[in-house]
């Protein structure tokens, strides 16, 4: 089973890591304590949204930057742990999805 809060650790650990940030200046500047931000990049804690708003910001970097992340290792890790004939059939199954409007299209809305 693929653990959603070890994937965001994992991001949130080598985002920190690519900045050459100790826990400790990441912990100073989110005014969180170091050991709960060592938890959360082990993926021992579960990080509330407002945690995340605040490490991101330490960090300079867009929540939802960081969330395209993890979706992205989420989808590699998924595929990964499926056989060719199970990703198949996932696919099949999915609904195909809605055209996006192009520029100076009018959209009604419902």
């Amino acid at each position: 089973m693929i653990v959603l809060r070890r994937l965001l650790g994992d991001v949130l650990r080598a985002q920190r890591a690519r900045q050459g940030r100790t826990l400790r200046q990441v912990s100073a500047d989110a005014r969180v304590s170091l050991g709960y931000i060592s938890e959360i990049e082990r993926g021992q804690k579960e990080a509330s949204s407002e945690m995340l708003a605040a490490l991101c910001s330490a960090l300079e970097v867009p929540l939802s930057g960081v969330l395209r992340e993890v979706s992205d290792r989420l989808a590699v890790e998924e595929a990964l742990a499926t056989g060719p004939e199970e990703r198949r059939l996932s696919l099949a199954a999915r609904p195909a999805p809605a055209p996006m409007p192009a520029a100076g299209d009018v959209v009604a809305a419902a």
